[in-house]
């Protein structure tokens, strides 16, 4: 089988914190977002046979407990994704994925099949906005991946989920909206740098936290990820002590 490669990193501590994994990218994206930082990947084409792929997943496996599946859009590939999944598993990997979610049937599968243990879904505004923001009708179907990740979750089908907020200032409205969504569910506020954009900085979206007045993962380049309770009583007044 052949898949359209983007790829590989083969030992990372920041595609799946806590752990040491190896990444794998698959190039093509039906979504065009302007900050992506792999936009390099996000169309063009570089097909190899999967077994090269698992050759480079096999070579990290010593050093590594488990790979991450990015892009791109992984999910856009759903036979390949599937097959290099299942390989992962026989090496004794954990298998995590970074989706936006625009294909919840691919999602469905994986998690049907036992090939996923952590997903992390980007979300990236309420979805009154997402269709004109994505200029394409894409709501309904991340609707419809978050409520499979969720279900999933719930039912110990797969370890762990989180939904990814990447933020510009801004934008800073658009995480209560999305708070409302994921109730219950990991929520990480992640840190948008695009060009010569000021990136909002790990206090800015401590504040974000506050004003939504839950616990949350922050993730800035300086800092990688810290756990952070917001405090609405902060974020209503404005201020911050300590």
């Amino acid at each position: 089988m052949r898949v359209n490669f983007g790829g590989f990193i083969p030992l990372s501590t920041v595609d799946w914190y806590g752990m040491a994994v190896c990444t794998v990218f698959l190039r093509g994206c039906p979504v065009r977002c302007s900050y992506c930082h792999n936009r390099a990947i996000q169309d063009g084409e570089d097909y190899r046979n999967t077994e090269e792929i698992i050759d480079m997943v096999r070579g990290a496996s010593l050093l590594v407990s488990g790979v991450v599946f990015s892009g791109g859009e992984p999910t856009m590939q759903r036979e390949a994704l599937l097959e290099l999944a299942r390989r992962s598993r026989e090496l004794g990997l954990l298998v995590g994925l970074q989706t936006n979610g625009v294909y919840p049937e691919t999602i469905q599968e994986l998690i049907n099949n036992g090939l996923v243990d952590k997903i992390s879904l980007d979300i990236k505004a309420r979805w009154e906005r997402y269709d004109n923001l994505l200029k394409r009708r894409y709501a309904s179907s991340v609707k419809r991946s978050l409520g499979i990740c969720r279900r999933a979750l719930e039912e110990h089908e797969i370890r762990e989920f989180e939904v990814v907020v990447t933020l510009f200032a801004g934008y800073e409205d658009e995480v209560k909206y999305i708070s409302r969504e994921t109730e219950g569910v990991n929520l990480v506020l992640q840190q948008g740098v695009e060009g010569k954009i000021p990136p909002l900085t790990c206090e800015d979206l401590m504040r974000i936290a506050d004003g939504i007045g839950r616990y949350v993962k922050i993730r800035t380049r300086d800092r990688g990820e810290i756990g952070y309770q917001g405090d609405r009583s902060r974020g209503l007044s404005g201020k911050r002590q300590g």
